[in-house]
């Protein structure tokens, strides 16, 4: 099909044809693995939408392209790890940016209105169809993470000026951690078995595994730190719980399509002000017992 653009149109066109492209290939590599037939079955037809996209593309460039793997490689990793869902919706935003593209192209390439609108009706509308297992258990993941950092950071902090040796701050960080991750996970176990849930084992996996998780990430500075550096222990577990705060509320605020900073400064409020008044009560523990 023979069809004259500006050199400026068509190097949009280029960039667009070649994401189309890749994409394709990523939602047809990720349906292998997702879980559930229909969720299977919506990643082949958005795969299937975005190679039809190339193939416009590629009717006004004319150009043969082979698919970036490096992408590929990426957003596969990330659907394997933190799962479909989030690795689709952080594509999809990428993409976001591209959007006044078509309007750039839109007088030279008539197709680029009907693409527009595939991309922000109908695929967004079966993404929102994807039913992943892991996000019905959202709730769960939020108890053990929370509860793991208001409790153990408040402990830990304690624990350092109470103790002032990382080993023996580290062992009582583990001991609290691993009885408290036991009586997380088989309270929420017993909570979910009343309400009369079929998944309470489940539910209770999740909010273990994100409770011990947690316990090891914030116990691994004193592990790390020479026996003295209870301080620095202490300001690098501070600095772990930004980072879990931060990286668990971007996860949900990607997958859920919800406000990060809300979220992340509520978690952070709480979690650090517990640190505060435990620091406080292990000085004046220290002080009047005469450790």
């Amino acid at each position: 099909m023979n069809k004259t653009i500006s050199d400026a149109s068509l190097k949009i066109i280029l960039k667009m044809q070649q994401n189309e492209l890749t994409e394709s290939v990523i939602y047809a590599k990720i349906s292998k693995f997702a879980k559930g037939e229909e969720n299977k079955k919506t990643l082949l037809r958005l795969a299937e939408e975005e190679k039809k996209h190339y193939e416009i593309w590629k009717s006004y460039t004319g150009v043969t392209m082979k698919p970036k793997r490096a992408k590929i490689a990426k957003f596969v990793f990330y659907a394997k790890v933190f799962g479909f869902t989030f690795a689709i919706k952080i594509m999809e935003r990428g993409e976001k940016g591209a959007q006044k593209n078509y309007s750039t192209i839109l007088e030279e390439v008539p197709e680029a209105e009907t693409i527009k609108q595939q991309e922000e009706e109908h695929e967004n509308a079966l993404i929102s169809m994807l039913d992943e297992e892991r996000l019905k258990y959202v709730g769960s993941m939020v108890l053990g993470l929370n509860d793991a950092l208001v409790e153990l950071a408040g402990s830990l902090a304690g624990f350092t000026f109470a103790l002032q040796n990382t080993r023996l701050i580290a062992l009582s960080g583990l001991i609290v951690g691993i009885s408290a991750t036991f009586s997380m996970a088989s309270s929420e176990f017993l909570s979910a078995k009343s309400e009369g849930r079929k998944d309470a084992l489940k539910s209770c996996a999740y909010t273990g595994i994100a409770y011990l998780l947690t316990v090891a990430l914030l116990v691994a500075p004193y592990l790390i730190c020479a026996p003295g550096q209870y301080l620095l222990a202490l300001v690098c577990m501070l600095g772990v719980i930004v980072l879990i705060i931060a990286g668990f509320n971007f996860y949900i605020a990607v997958v859920k399509g919800e406000k990060f900073a809300p979220r992340f400064f509520e978690m952070l409020f709480i979690s650090v002000g517990v640190g505060v008044v435990s620091f406080v009560v292990g000085i004046l523990a220290k002080h009047f017992i005469g450790v």
